[in-house]
């Protein structure tokens, strides 16, 4: 199954209704979606580096939300890299994605 967002209407509806978790490195956009399966999209802004540091950290990425991250159900996501996320190792990666998908798990509880 494939979770990617690739329409460029499909992320800016999501920045416009979806609501926002913020870390240091990184925002999460999240809108509901009436799918059980989720989609998510990354977004990098070209002022973080060469193309091929672009795709290795949307490559990292990927991989966490796939393996690790508690995506959940009937949502679509957009994550945003801020300026730092490059220097990022993969464990810091890994940590600060899981961190923040569970910012909005208890955001979503309260």
């Amino acid at each position: 199954m494939d979770h990617r967002l690739r329409k460029n209407s499909q992320f800016n509806y999501i920045y416009k209704k979806g609501e926002r978790v913020h870390t240091e490195n990184f925002t999460l956009f999240v809108v509901k979606s009436k799918y059980e399966c989720y989609k998510i999209g990354f977004s990098i802004n070209k002022k973080l580096g060469k193309a091929n540091k672009r795709n290795l950290l949307k490559r990292r990425l990927r991989e966490i939300v796939r393996l690790e991250a508690k995506v959940l159900p009937f949502a679509n996501y957009v994550l945003m890299a801020k300026e730092g996320a490059t220097a990022l190792s993969f464990e810091q990666l890994k940590n600060e994605v899981v961190r923040i998908f569970g910012k909005y798990e208890k955001k979503k509880m309260v």
